[in-house]
């Protein structure tokens, strides 16, 4: 059982408070390399400063990520305040921009606030009396951004007692305020020291050579996995420090384990710093060559013999009828482009407020607004059809008699494929996707009424998803598509009363991503178990923001992705997915996504 990190008075002595940034700004020479300054006051005179080796959790005051970012801390000056009575930590954080907490505190300026946690984890053990600090019998190793904790230690030992090995991929920062009695730099690009990696200098004789008695590391794995067996073959002491995702940093949540030779060990508060014994470094997993400099990737997929230029398909209802965006970004880029849901009958579509923002996305009741399926044909389409993209009409319906009239209209049309919405979350009548039964009468109905192909739209409410797609595959559909929005419920605090006239509202948006995900995974899987000739192409939908979400969603098995409501925010989403996602199937060698698609899958079949 953990101890509370708390003094006789019960008071913690560790920070938890607001302060302000002093200066951020990029490192010499490096991109993607920052400094950030901030200072640190004691709220109460027991309260503790950071040692070597120990972090922060950060997260700048108006942010809009959800948690704060572990920064290990890069230099720290300590002064008495005698007006407060009270120790002042100036802290100097080197972070490497990355993912989207840290791009937000890379680009911090002077003034404005952050919120700040700490100091947090292990420090770096101080070495055993045995060492001679004359001697230079320590050994300080650094990789990238991992030369900012080994630094710090650096700084607090006796100048020339150590030598110091910095490896970088090119240039060199960090290296400040360290004296080492030697330094050795190495880089990727030979633009300073030696050229090449780690191994280059710190080799087993030049380390055996040196007599070293303790090692200390950080940086990425392969590198810690190569001084750990370097040390271990020669018998030397080595401590590394290890980096991992983290929630709370304080080793309440469990969050943020390694496995270890004596059991699970959290990075947080067992770490980040070990003995190296006790680690066991994953074997590096086979990266996939390139593609050669003239090779371009194929986008192109076929969704139930239409084939489509690219993957990305803008959703029904966030694109109305292809027009709205032509003013501010190229529909071009789009491989296919969904009508809103229409019906036979026109429909006004839901009173009262229709739109809500919420955390990680948005709320909305519309109520499938539409002026109705043939005034859709005689004076929408032709227009939808001219601006390039494949054409899908998203058609809904309140029974099956208008399902059907649909249908038959739009199979004289055009556009290549009906999707068919069974799912709508906020509208009233017969919730065909939400029972098997239903679903299978509602397409086998609707399908045996056209010849174009048929996809069905479902609902991530239904009790149990995977039954209802196999019954739509079963009654003749040619594709799913899916999610369509999941219920969700606002309150009016002042008026004590539901947002949304009808109470359910449909919620979509980047937070929905993990649960569409999990849902068309499962739905292929459930695919896969199918015989071949009945098994059908899966257009998968739900918080999709960028091309990593649709290379999540091709991985899984999906032949494409729906976008919605990221093109609120980036009108030119299709062509910033299209482009990113062809750069990575470039930069890891896959020549086309039937390469790629699925191999997510535990158990793999071909979609």
């Amino acid at each position: 059982m953990d101890l509370a990190d708390i003094d006789e008075k019960g008071r913690g002595i560790l920070f938890y408070g607001e302060t302000t940034v002093e200066k951020c700004f990029a490192v010499k020479g490096q991109s993607n390399i920052y400094l950030l300054q901030t200072t640190i006051v004691q709220q109460h005179e027991n309260q503790i400063g950071p040692k070597p080796g120990q972090f922060y959790l950060i997260k700048g005051q108006k942010s809009d990520v959800q948690y704060n970012r572990p920064i290990s801390v890069y230099r720290c000056e300590e002064k008495f305040n005698r007006t407060t009575s009270r120790s002042e930590y100036t802290v100097q954080f080197m972070i490497m921009e990355k993912g989207r907490g840290t791009q937000e505190l890379c680009h911090l300026t002077a003034g404005e606030k952050m919120k700040i946690i700490g100091p947090l984890g292990t420090p770096w053990p101080s070495p055993s009396e045995t060492v001679d600090f004359s001697k230079n019998e320590i050994c300080i190793v650094g990789g990238g951004i991992g030369v900012a904790p080994v630094a710090n230690l650096a700084s607090s030992l006796p100048d020339g007692s150590y030598d110091f090995y910095a490896s970088f991929k090119s240039g060199s920062y960090g290296l400040e305020h360290i004296h080492p009695s030697n330094l050795v730099i190495t880089t990727d690009d030979g633009s300073e020291g030696i050229k090449g990696m780690l191994p280059v200098a710190f080799t087993k004789d030049a380390v055996k050579k040196a007599g070293y008695k303790v090692i200390y590391a950080c940086g990425p794995t392969p590198a810690l996995a190569y001084v750990k067996s370097v040390a271990e073959e020669l018998g030397i002491q080595c401590y590394v420090s290890m980096e991992h995702r983290m929630l709370c940093g304080l080793g309440a949540c469990l969050g943020c384990t390694i496995d270890t030779s004596i059991g699970k060990k959290r990075v947080c508060k067992d770490g980040p710093v070990f003995d190296s014994k006790i680690i066991t470094f994953p074997k590096p997993s086979s990266r996939r060559k390139p593609l050669e400099e003239n090779e371009e990737p194929d986008l192109t997929v076929n969704l139930a013999g239409i084939t489509l230029k690219n993957p990305v398909i803008a959703t029904a209802g966030t694109f109305a009828y292809g027009q709205n965006y032509r003013g501010v970004s190229d529909v071009r880029w789009w491989g296919a482009i969904t009508s809103k849901g229409i019906t036979y009958e026109p429909r006004a579509g839901n009173g009262g407020e229709r739109c809500l923002e919420v955390v990680g996305g948005n709320m909305n009741s519309i109520g499938l607004q539409n002026p109705g399926v043939p005034y859709f044909v005689d004076n929408l389409l032709s227009p939808m059809l001219e601006l390039g993209p494949e054409v899908i009409v998203n058609l809904a319906g309140k029974d099956i008699t208008e399902y059907i009239n649909g249908a038959r209209m739009l199979d004289k049309t055009d556009a290549k494929i009906i999707e068919l919405n069974i799912s709508c979350p906020n509208v009233s009548g017969t919730p065909f996707g939400m029972d098997p039964e239903l679903a299978y009468w509602a397409v086998k109905l609707v399908k045996e009424e056209i010849h174009k192909p048929l996809f069905v739209k479902l609902s991530p409410n239904a009790p149990d998803i995977c039954e209802v797609a196999e019954y739509c595959i079963n009654a003749g559909a040619d594709g799913l598509s899916l999610i369509n929005m999941v219920h969700g419920v606002a309150i009016n605090i002042e008026e004590g009363k539901p947002f949304f006239e009808k109470v359910h509202a449909g919620w979509s948006g980047p937070a929905l991503k993990p649960l569409a995900l999990r849902m068309v995974y499962d739905v292929i899987a459930r695919i896969n178990t199918l015989p071949p000739e009945k098994r059908v192409p899966v257009i998968g939908i739900g918080g999709i923001s960028d091309w990593k979400d649709a290379v999540e969603f091709i991985m899984a098995g999906a032949a494409a992705v729906g976008v919605g409501a990221a093109k609120f925010t980036n009108p030119d989403v299709a062509k910033d997915i299209t482009e990113g996602m062809k750069a990575f199937m470039k930069s890891h060698g896959y020549r086309n996504l039937a390469q790629m698609r699925g191999i997510a899958q535990v158990d793999k079949g071909v979609v």
